[in-house]
């Protein structure tokens, strides 16, 4: 009765049950799956990116999954695009739209109405600073942002690599400080009525070993070669930062242990997970679910049943 459309919105942490609990509310309300997940977006990567199996959709129709090339870079203002377009298609037909994924960035652009500036890029105007970084150094770079957008320059670490270059490419192209671009960025109304839902795992170890479980059955389906693959294509954009990849690229490498890549990459899950934790703490709008709990999915049900259909609450 507002006039928005109804979404349900499945977050948390990697490894947490998101999969699971959306399809098992598509199939209980007549859904479809969003994903809100920015590498699950590449193709040709399922394993690192953690992207569900037939199997585990079990017939549920799942959007802006495996449809971009891997080369090509992305953005939460080029998702924000894609995904309004396919929540109204899904709408439309009366279906319930169901957002799933532990992108934070992308799923509060999305549904909290957050918008962004269009900011253009340049490919090989980025490799030629990323070039200079290495060679020269952050200390070298950061001073030379420091000179036209001391905002941007008193945030950044000089380690902070990939910041710095975006923000001297921005000036670059456009004679504008990144710090202008995100200034104009602004809020608008949202257009969804959204019912947040987080997995929670309150024991926090448990959801660690479920993480140590899922990269050890990543493994065991083919991680090592997909990453030998990736890196054999030389693919750059967003999909470099897949964690999964540059893990185990040492030991691809030679220069570490198989055993010890492993750890890193289970170390490396968990502190995104914990990334994850932080961003989504700062909402006080969402219903946070014990996934310990054996009536987790239903209390669930319940509350989108109560949201959105109470004729038949």
């Amino acid at each position: 009765m507002t006039g928005k459309i109804p979404v349900a919105a499945v977050v948390g942490a990697t490894a947490s049950g998101k999969t699971g609990l959306a399809v098992f509310l598509a199939e209980a309300f007549g859904g479809e799956v969003v994903s809100c997940d920015s590498m699950q977006i590449y193709r040709g990567m399922p394993i690192a990116t953690a992207q569900p199996t037939e199997a585990e959709m079990r017939g549920v129709p799942h959007h802006l999954i495996g449809f971009l090339d891997p080369a090509e870079t992305y953005s939460a203002a080029r998702y924000c695009r894609d995904a309004a377009a396919v929540i109204r298609d899904v709408y439309g037909r009366g279906r319930l739209p169901i957002v799933c994924g532990g992108t934070g960035l992308y799923a509060d652009a999305l549904l909290r109405g957050v918008t962004f500036a269009e900011v253009p890029s340049d490919d090989a105007l980025r490799a030629q600073l990323n070039e200079r970084f290495v060679r020269e150094g952050g200390d070298a770079l950061l001073r030379e942002l420091r000179a036209v957008d001391p905002e941007s320059a008193a945030k950044l670490h000089p380690a902070d690599g990939k910041r710095i270059v975006r923000a001297l490419e921005v000036y670059r192209l456009t004679g504008q400080t990144i710090s202008h671009f995100n200034a104009v960025s602004h809020d608008r109304p949202s257009e969804y009525d959204v019912l947040w839902l987080e997995t929670s795992w309150p024991d926090r170890q448990a959801l660690y070993d479920r993480i140590d479980r899922r990269v050890d059955a990543m493994l065991d389906a083919g991680l090592a070669r997909e990453a030998r693959a990736f890196y054999a294509a030389n693919p750059g954009g967003t999909a470099k930062a897949a964690i999964g990849y540059k893990e185990l690229k040492p030991w691809l490498d030679g220069e570490k242990s198989f055993e010890a890549a492993v750890a890193d990459l289970k170390t490396a899950t968990r502190r995104y997970a914990k990334r994850q934790l932080t961003w989504f703490r700062r909402h006080d709008d969402i219903i946070r679910l014990r996934c310990d709990a054996p009536d987790a999915a239903q209390q669930a049900a319940q509350c989108v049943r109560a949201r959105f259909f109470p004729q038949d609450a």
